[in-house]
């Protein structure tokens, strides 16, 4: 089943920086990583996509930077595809247009 992902500039670079393999990332490694993101921006986008399932945390609630940087975030493997493809609208358009010439 394919799914319809919009995601803001945030939470774009946030995968990005994670990676969308299903590995675990430590939160001082995450931090680290982000680079000029401002820190309200990044709790703020992280428990977005926590919120909505696309990434997994070992800790319930995140409210600050030293909650984050003591937590483990991966991405959710069930939606790891669609957020792959979200992250790339390019390459779905290929693949829609290469299915119907087919046809």
């Amino acid at each position: 089943m394919h799914r319809e992902i919009n995601l803001s500039g945030g939470e774009i670079t946030l995968l990005k920086t994670m990676g969308l393999s299903g590995t675990a990332v430590y939160g001082r490694l995450l931090i680290e990583r982000i680079g000029e993101m401002e820190k309200a921006e990044f709790l703020d986008e992280l428990t977005g996509l926590i919120s909505l399932g696309y990434i997994l945390c070992d800790k319930v609630t995140i409210r600050t930077m030293e909650d984050v940087e003591r937590a483990v975030f991966r991405v959710n493997a069930s939606y790891a595809r669609d957020l792959r493809d979200a992250l790339n609208p390019s390459r779905r358009r290929e693949e829609r247009s290469r299915r119907r010439r087919r046809e």
